[in-house]
């Protein structure tokens, strides 16, 4: 018997853009916010390994998927977006965020939103000597995009942010997949807005009330390691936890029992 095709609802934010979701599950609302090059399918898997305990809603960051776009973007329009769900949800949430969605979570947190708990799995952002995160590529990126070439914007975010060699990038072009990075190309200049270009967020952290926890992977760059600890240090309270698993990712099996145990408790 084939799995039910999730129902897509939409809600719409303070400017009227329509943003889409999936929910399921029942019990305290968590919604999880993906990051660059992710849409609600990314999340959908630890949605449903939270259902039996949690109400969770997997959505579509504007300008993807079943979400719209309106000009001109601002990370303020992105945390009218959460307090959208938010409302939909019941009027208060928990908030997990992966990447650059773990920064998006913080800022709206931090601005005040109401949401319970906050997860944050390694935000990139720079946090001691390191130089996993190079330089700010926004600009380069908005340039790409004005001239309608993708495939630049994608392979800059890649080589440059994420810091990919250029062989394997090369390798990503001839696999199908590159379709779906190129589809959403115009939001990684969102992505690079919202962390800007990787600058520690210290003040809006520090003003963070929320229980507040980093998650990091065993199988991740220690520059990712390092950051989502330093930004769980940086919130009054905040505690950090690493959990076994693989570059940037952990599976869902081990990290909702976790993110159980740190929601319920």
């Amino acid at each position: 018997m084939s799995e039910a095709t999730p129902v897509v609802e939409q809600v719409r934010s303070a400017d009227g853009t329509p943003i889409g979701f999936e929910r399921s599950g029942a019990g305290p609302a968590i919604i999880l916010v993906g990051g660059a090059f992710s849409d609600r399918n990314a999340t959908r898997d630890l949605g449903a390994a939270l259902a039996p305990d949690f109400t969770a809603f997997s959505y579509d960051r504007r300008g993807r998927g079943f979400s719209g776009d309106t000009a001109p973007y601002e990370v303020g329009r992105e945390i009218d977006d959460l307090a959208a769900l938010i409302a939909a949800a019941g009027g208060s949430a928990a908030l997990y965020g992966i990447s650059s969605g773990a920064v998006l979570a913080a800022l709206a947190t931090a601005q005040g939103l109401p949401v319970t708990k906050l997860v944050m799995f390694e935000p990139p952002l720079r946090v001691g000597t390191h130089v996993g995160v190079g330089k700010d590529v926004t600009p380069q990126l908005i340039e790409l995009i004005a001239a309608d070439d993708r495939d630049g914007a994608v392979e800059t975010f890649l080589s440059v942010s994420v810091g990919l060699p250029a062989e394997q990038i090369s390798g990503m072009r001839s696999q199908p997949m590159w379709g779906g990075l190129t589809a959403v190309a115009h939001t990684l200049v969102y992505d690079a807005i919202v962390t800007a270009g990787g600058r520690f967020p210290a003040d809006q952290l520090a003003t963070i009330t929320a229980p507040t926890l980093g998650v990091d992977s065993t199988g991740s760059p220690q520059w990712l390691r390092d950051a989502s600890r330093v930004a769980a240090e940086a919130v009054p309270g905040g505690r950090s936890v690493s959990l076994d698993g693989g570059y940037h990712d952990v599976p869902p099996t081990t990290l909702a029992p976790v993110l159980r145990e740190f929601l319920l408790g």
